[in-house]
């Protein structure tokens, strides 16, 4: 019974990779912003999705909340809002070489990397009952952090606003020349 549970774990987790690295592909080839945007929202939600199965709940609605909730949604109001052309976007004749090429060069490091640490001999600690659960965290980020909490959400909400500003004058100057 413990086999097939961890056979079911391994093929979930492949599949939740496979949306990832597709999801990420995706945000970096596709030449519509749109599409780039629900790609990132495709990756996002399979990062939540691999905090899940680690049994980590803060996390997963955390990403659920924050990077699809907030982010994806406000990045999605702002493309659509702001109806960029793909005519104006820069030409990458050679994009993917560039992408391929990089790759080539980081992986040597990344395999290094991953030896160095699968020779470590890492063991941790036992956590306590309860660390990490979500009223634990609601209470230290709620009643410690609740100013820098909403200093972000206003930051980050002044910023979106200005980017549409931004690209609304943009737009009026262009249509006052013509």
């Amino acid at each position: 019974m413990e086999r097939r549970r961890v056979v079911l774990e391994n093929n979930i987790f492949i599949v939740l990779s496979i949306f990832l690295v597709g999801g990420s592909f995706g945000m970096i080839l596709f030449k519509e912003t749109l599409f780039s945007a629900f790609s990132f929202l495709i990756a996002m939600l399979a990062l939540a999705g691999v905090f899940a199965l680690l049994n980590n709940s803060f996390l997963f609605l955390a990403q659920i909340m924050v990077s699809v909730g907030a982010v994806v949604v406000l990045g999605l109001m702002v493309i659509i809002t702001l109806n960029r052309q793909g005519k104006n976007l820069p030409q990458e004749e050679h994009k993917i070489g560039w992408i391929f090429l990089s790759t080539i060069l980081v992986l040597p490091f990344s395999i290094l990397l991953y030896k160095a640490l699968m020779t470590l001999n890492l063991t941790f600690e036992e956590t306590q009952e309860g660390f990490g659960a979500l009223k634990m965290m609601g209470e230290v980020l709620f009643k410690n952090w609740v100013l820098p909490f909403e200093a972000i959400s206003v930051l980050l909400l002044s910023a979106m606003v200005g980017a549409i500003t931004i690209a609304r004058k943009d737009e009026n100057l262009k249509k006052e020349s013509r």
